[in-house]
């Protein structure tokens, strides 16, 4: 009994250790995750308020992804034909943040990109990897895509994913201010379903969060988007923010349209 003794302490010990260590990188582990998804908002915020690119968003070099003055990587993406296989693979690094189905976050950390126009898609990365819109957190990935036809493939996957229908929503307090508001100042370019337009580079709007379009809206008509249209922004800027929220409210509602309608 003397013998087995210290052999029992020694295994009691080594699992207490054992214990010890699990705990402590469990407990690491959700102290990371918990500061990478505050330091991802505190980051979102921190860049679209970025006050330089007030002066960006009003020059006419900020403008160069629209109309005749498409910019050539967008223009070469466009062109290719999108293979929807290897966008899935390239697609993943994507999953982390915008979800295996594509339907991002409805705190509207992360949008909706299922459905969404492979044009629109392919114009927002080339954007961001350009520098015409400010988004620190997808540069990263954005300019890990070898190239034009890796921009058209992932955007062509991305395009073809359904949309899921439960997007964030707002209060539903003032819908019939945001119906009129809609019906008058945005169907004409983005569809009076929300669909978009393609052809025009215009997203579609249905089934997109609700947090995620207020905050963009409010950047662009404060001139912190620096890819945003001037008229969008002239428009965006003339509401008053009770107005704003009630747009969005019921363009967040807005079940059709979009790629795969």
């Amino acid at each position: 009994m003397g013998v087995n003794q210290p052999k029992s302490t020694a295994r009691q010990r080594a699992r207490a250790s054992t214990a010890w260590i699990v705990g402590g990188v469990c407990v690491s582990l959700l102290l990371t995750l918990a500061a990478f998804a505050w330091a991802t908002e505190r980051s979102l915020a921190a860049a679209e308020a970025n006050e330089p690119f007030r002066a960006l968003s009003r020059s006419p070099a900020a403008q160069v992804s629209f109309g005749t003055e498409l910019a050539p990587e967008i223009r070469a993406a466009v062109a290719r034909e999108g293979d929807a296989q290897r966008g899935r693979d390239v697609y993943a690094s994507c999953a982390v943040c915008h979800l295996d189905d594509g339907g991002g976050r409805p705190d509207g950390t992360f949008p909706q990109l299922a459905g969404q126009h492979t044009s629109v898609i392919i114009k927002q990365l080339v954007d961001i990897r350009e520098g015409r819109r400010s988004n620190p957190l997808m540069l990263e990935f954005a300019r890990r895509l070898s190239g034009s036809q890796e921009v058209a493939d992932v955007a062509r996957y991305v395009s073809g994913l359904d949309r899921p229908l439960h997007n964030g929503v707002g209060p539903g307090t003032g819908l019939e201010v945001g119906v009129a508001l809609y019906a008058r100042d945005c169907a004409s370019c983005h569809g009076a379903h929300g669909e978009g337009d393609a052809s025009r580079f215009i997203p579609a709007l249905a089934g997109q969060h609700y947090a995620y379009m207020l905050r963009q809206i409010r950047n662009i008509g404060a001139g912190r988007r620096g890819n945003a249209h001037p008229d969008m922004m002239a428009l965006a800027a003339g509401y008053s923010d009770a107005e704003l929220m009630a747009l969005v409210d019921y363009a967040s509602r807005i079940r059709g349209g979009g790629a795969g309608e």
